[in-house]
């Protein structure tokens, strides 16, 4: 033990070396290829229900976390860019409401890291700085978010802890607020899911229920940023499915995960981008690879074992959606958060096309009382 325990005090001296990054894995990483086996083996459904690729597997690896990173680059994908482009303006609007004095900064999922660059920034300026703790399920993604989100900053390499940690699993959970609450004791910690990442999950409201049961104590605040959408009809769907479709770089990421989780040959024709009306709530974006050879393919999956894709079959790539005012006031009240700030930008539309936007909201454990928010509202045409 008092070995084991010399190592670790080492490693803030080792990590100040460029090049070395530490992660705490959090769970078995062999018991992931199963999951993705099993998304795979689904039954044919030439819907888009059948067979399945899900949110945290589209990143986990070094080829689509490259993918990734282009496709936030690119100039046919503006709603990422102006997402990543607005974030400092639009965290202003909200930051005095974040706990007083220091501050610790757990982000489920840090992306390309510039988000929470923004965050620790700010704080950072004002000497407020405690640990920083990025999450994600890929190995890759956290090594690229945590790069990005430290460059120029003044953070010490003991002060941050890269967990690689599946955040939608309840157990998980709990092993990450164990975690945390040893690190930061009754500290404040604001939480973060950034990017319009909960529309990813086909659970979305469970999710966030589950995120503010198992880690909001009283002190803390949870940073949710969503897509919104002032149009609910099949014409903004197809526009909100047409965000996606005329990006080359997104594409290219979303069939990233099925180059590396199968032999298929990938024909980019084949790729389709689905826009639904999500009953009043959303409108639903279902990225979908469908089987347009004329025949059955037979797939080969990471345990070496086959299935069938028969002609006309599909596997869903990707999921996202961009709520209503009526659907995010609802997914607030069954998590049971409030909101303690809010900020609401609408993107840039045509005369002839819905206004699309994005929600930043600051929330706390609790029933969600209305509240003013502030800047344009994206919910009204």
């Amino acid at each position: 033990m008092a070995e084991r325990d010399q190592a670790v005090q080492r490693i803030p001296g080792i990590l100040r070396d460029t090049g070395w990054t530490v992660v705490l894995v959090g769970e078995e990483q062999s018991g992931k290829l199963a999951q993705v086996t099993a998304g795979l083996r689904r039954e044919p459904d030439p819907s888009g229900s059948g067979k399945l690729i899900t949110s945290g597997f589209s990143y986990w690896g070094l080829e689509s976390t490259v993918a990734w990173a282009h496709a936030c680059n690119d100039l046919y994908y503006p709603v990422m860019r102006e997402s990543i482009g607005s974030f400092s303006r639009r965290l202003r609007a909200v930051a005095d409401r974040l706990p007083a004095g220091p501050l610790h900064y757990v982000s489920l999922g840090p992306g390309t890291g510039q988000k929470d660059q923004a965050l620790l920034r700010y704080l950072d300026r004002q000497g407020r700085t405690g640990y920083y703790i990025p999450v994600d399920v890929s190995a890759e993604m956290l090594r690229l978010g945590q790069r990005e989100a430290l460059e120029h900053l003044h953070v010490p390499p003991a002060d941050v802890l890269p967990v690689q940690l599946d955040f939608s699993l309840p157990a998980n959970l709990d092993r990450l607020s164990t975690l945390v609450r040893r690190v930061v004791g009754d500290e404040p910690v604001v939480y973060s899911l950034l990017g319009n990442t909960l529309a990813n999950f086909d659970s979305d409201t469970p999710l966030l229920t589950l995120l503010a049961e198992k880690l909001l104590r009283p002190q803390d605040r949870f940073l949710l940023e969503v897509a919104s959408t002032a149009g609910q009809d099949e014409q903004a769907a197809r526009a909100a499915a047409q965000e996606y479709e005329n990006s080359p770089r997104f594409r290219e990421f979303v069939t990233s995960a099925l180059m590396q989780y199968t032999d298929l040959q990938i024909d980019l024709n084949s790729l389709t981008c689905e826009g639904l009306v999500e009953d009043d709530r959303a409108l639903l974006v279902r990225v979908v690879y469908r089987n347009r050879t004329g025949g059955t393919l037979e797939l080969t999956l990471p345990d070496r074992s086959t299935v069938l894709f028969p002609d006309q079959d599909t596997i869903r790539l990707y999921l996202s959606r961009k709520y209503t005012r009526a659907g995010l006031a609802k997914m607030l009240v069954d998590a049971r958060v409030s909101k303690a700030g809010e900020t609401h930008e609408v993107g840039h539309t045509a005369f002839d096309r819905p206004a699309f936007g994005l929600a930043l909201l600051l929330l706390q454990g609790g029933e969600a009382v209305p509240g003013p928010a502030t800047g344009p509202n994206p919910f009204r045409d």
